[in-house]
């Protein structure tokens, strides 16, 4: 008797089973194409997430083709004339900020060694506070900055992807705007 039971439960289980997998496949059939959205639609939303708070542009942050720095959001986004934001990233702060406010880039650097005595790419300089340059850069071997508060440091590193990036978009004389 316990035999014919168990076969009685395997046989229902696999026409469930079988009905499902049919019911599913009809559905996913006869989508309509508004409502298809390609799976590469998924991933960029995972990756830069429409309503995340932490990469929407911060309010009063200028105008016009410009890079954004957030002092408290550690993030940076490069803005094109229209304000619409091309890339956003996040960025390693170093241990002197600049003030909130409006800079300009200054001055450049392919290839040089950083305060910390790594050797970084891709320097991009806009503010001094003292005697500290403040700009962007990317180490070249892809290392996030050690933080020692009691060393005054200028780089905010930023990956070499977005290092490469920030060049392209932050030459000589493009606005930096320093938000807290």
């Amino acid at each position: 008797m316990a035999g014919t039971s168990s076969m009685i439960v395997a046989g229902l289980t696999a026409t469930a089973l079988a009905t499902i997998g049919y019911l599913g496949h009809q559905a996913a059939v006869n989508v309509p194409p508004e409502l298809r959205r390609p799976a590469a639609a998924v991933a960029v939303r995972k990756a830069f997430p429409r309503h995340d708070p932490r990469t929407v542009l911060p309010a009063r942050s200028g105008v016009g083709k410009r890079v954004v720095y957030s002092l408290d959001a550690d993030r940076v986004w490069l803005v094109d004339e229209g304000g619409k934001v091309r890339r956003t990233f996040g960025v390693s702060p170093s241990t002197v900020d600049p003030a909130p406010g409006s800079y300009r880039v200054t001055s450049r650097s392919g290839e040089v060694t950083g305060s910390d005595g790594v050797p970084v790419e891709h320097v991009v300089r806009f503010a001094t506070v003292g005697d500290t340059a403040i700009g962007f850069s990317a180490a070249l071997d892809g290392s996030a900055p050690v933080l020692d508060p009691r060393e005054r440091t200028g780089g905010i590193r930023e990956t070499r992807a977005d290092g490469a990036a920030m060049w392209k978009f932050a030459t000589i004389g493009r606005t930096v705007v320093v938000v807290p």
